[in-house]
C-alpha cells in the first residue's frame, strides 16, 4: 500500500469534518447525505416492488395493511410501490385515517410519556442518525403519536413489534419521504 492510498481516507475524513460546527461535528457517517448514500446498499428484508393495484385511492394515497404488513404508495394506472413494514405489535395496532401533517429528515426522538411509563430506562432524548430509532425520516401522522419512520431494526420488517409506528427500513422511508407530501391521506387497514 501506497503513502497515497494510506493517507487518502484520513484527508476525506478530515476535510468532511472542518467546516461542521463544533455541535455538528459527529460522525458524518451517521447522518445527513452520506449516511442516506450509505442506506442505498444496505439489503432489503422485504424488496420493494411495483405491483397492480385495484384499490379505489386516488393516486399519491398511502394505505398500509397490518395484516399483510405492507405499505402501498398508489401510483397512477393502477399500479403501486408496495414496501415491506413493521407494525404495532398486539395491544398497539390502530385502523383509520390519517394525513400526513410534517415531515422530518433525521429526526430527534423524544420517547412520549405513555412509553417511558412501560419503559423508564428509555433514554429521554436522542440526536437524529443511525442509532436512532426513528431511522432516516419520519413522516408524522395527524395529531396522534404515530409516524411512518426508518428503522435502525430492519429484519423487524414483515413483523408487528412496534407501539403503533409503521416502520420501514431507511433505505425504503427515504423513497416514501420524497415520494410523500404534507397533507398526503394514509389510510391504516387491519
Amino acid at each position: 500500500m501506497t503513502f497515497r492510498h494510506t493517507i487518502a481516507p484520513a484527508a476525506i475524513a478530515a476535510m468532511l469534518c472542518l467546516g461542521a460546527a463544533p455541535e455538528a461535528r459527529a460522525n458524518p457517517l451517521d447522518s445527513g447525505p452520506i449516511a442516506d448514500f450509505m442506506n442505498i446498499f444496505k439489503t432489503q428484508a422485504i424488496p420493494r416492488d411495483t405491483v397492480a393495484w385495484r384499490g379505489k385511492e386516488k393516486p399519491g394515497t398511502v394505505v398500509v395493511s397490518t395484516s399483510e404488513r405492507r405499505l402501498y404508495y398508489v401510483l397512477p394506472g393502477g399500479e403501486a410501490v408496495r414496501y415491506g413494514v413493521g407494525v404495532g405489535r398486539q395491544g398497539f395496532s390502530w385502523s383509520g385515517v390519517k394525513s400526513v401533517t410534517m415531515k422530518k429528515e433525521w429526526p430527534d426522538w423524544r420517547p412520549p410519556s405513555q412509553m417511558l411509563a412501560r419503559r423508564p430506562d428509555l433514554p429521554r432524548y436522542m440526536a437524529g442518525g443511525q442509532d436512532n430509532p426513528l431511522g432516516a425520516r419520519a413522516m408524522y401522522l395527524g395529531s396522534s403519536l404515530y409516524r411512518i419512520h426508518g428503522s435502525n431494526e430492519p429484519e423487524t420488517m414483515g413483523a408487528a413489534v412496534s407501539s403503533g409506528c409503521i416502520r420501514m427500513t431507511n433505505k425504503d422511508v427515504v423513497d416514501l419521504y420524497d415520494r410523500v407530501k404534507v397533507g398526503t391521506k394514509v389510510i391504516v387497514r387491519n
